[in-house]
């Protein structure tokens, strides 16, 4: 019998590669494997359903369970996932050197939705006391003019929110002073070319190393979803996916490992992977709900009480029935 063919969109990440160069077999599936920006994969999936398997805003998943009949079931793998303090911005001439200082301000969003705006309203709630209602949030594109949301919601009462000009950019908006910060998912143009726009947290690296010795959160951005009606006619195939990825993620942390010859271009990954293991551990990116438990459910959380998700989801409830639980021998 043949084997079943999906197509998968996301970005070529090393936890990919072994999927698509032929070292891991999806069992049961003829994987056609389409790399494209992440933003891209995003929006041609959430607007028109076009791949059958993809990469997806973990917040914008939990969007679409909102949906009577959702569009998509997740598996628990976590493909990409980041500190956000670190993607905080400034302008210092509006005086903001410390958290506390954000109150009344107005900030910058590409889109409320997005996760890394969910982790980082969340973690200013939880860790410096900064309210929903603290803030007036202005939302548009970071460096180029034009974006909206990408999936449509009820915006809470208690948010603060206006769209910018068509023609505008936050970048624009933060170097004229017209916003105090920038909250985004990567770093605006405006940074490294403006003196005075700054990070929020300067020394990030310390205050995330703090942040995930307390915590033991290491933020989840995305995780990856198939499309409902292929789950129902074949529920084994979110199975098949989720053995491939870890496997293929296991062969990635070994080649970083690698000593011989340097197999990323960064002259002292040695070092830098070493640092992490002594701040993380040695499992540092796990797959599977158990050992993300608490980092699900502190997003879950986040996503209910800013007014996105309808209810308080459970992390096991969010995932395709087979992944939720494994066999042991």
């Amino acid at each position: 019998m043949s084997n079943l063919e999906l197509t998968m969109a996301g970005v070529d990440y090393d936890r990919f590669v072994a999927m698509w160069d032929g070292r891991v077999r999806v069992e049961g599936i003829d994987l056609n494997f389409l790399a494209m920006p992440v933003e891209e994969v995003f929006y041609r999936q959430a607007k028109y359903r076009e791949f059958d398997v993809s990469e997806m805003s973990l917040s914008t998943y939990v969007l679409t369970l909102n949906d009577e009949k959702p569009p998509f079931a997740a598996i628990p793998v976590f493909p990409s996932r980041y500190f956000r303090h670190q993607s905080m911005f400034v302008n210092r001439r509006s005086g903001i050197t410390e958290p506390s200082q954000l109150t009344g301000r107005r900030i910058g969003i590409p889109e409320y939705q997005i996760t890394a705006g969910v982790w980082q309203r969340g973690i200013l709630a939880d860790e410096y006391g900064i309210g929903l209602g603290d803030i007036e949030y202005v939302s548009g594109g970071v460096d180029s003019p034009g974006r909206h949301e990408k999936v449509q919601y009820d915006m809470p009462a208690n948010v603060r929110l206006s769209q910018i000009g068509p023609e505008e950019t936050l970048s624009e908006l933060l170097v004229s002073g017209s916003i105090d910060g920038i909250f985004s998912a990567h770093e605006p143009s405006c940074f490294g070319n403006d003196p005075d726009v700054v990070r929020l947290f300067p020394d990030y690296k310390s205050v995330e190393k703090d942040y995930f010795k307390r915590t033991r959160i290491f933020p989840i951005m995305h995780l990856m979803v198939v499309r409902a009606e292929i789950l129902q006619a074949h529920p084994w195939v979110a199975r098949s996916l989720m053995k491939a990825c870890e496997q293929a993620r296991s062969l990635a942390v070994d080649a970083l490992a690698y000593r011989s010859s340097l197999k990323v271009m960064l002259p002292w990954l040695a070092d830098h992977l070493e640092e992490t293991l002594e701040a993380m551990g040695d499992d540092y990116w796990p797959y599977g709900i158990d050992r993300n438990r608490h980092v699900l459910d502190a997003f879950l959380r986040y996503s209910h009480e800013q007014g996105l998700a309808n209810r308080r989801w459970a992390p096991q409830e969010i995932f395709a029935p087979s992944t939720r639980s494994s066999f042991v021998i």
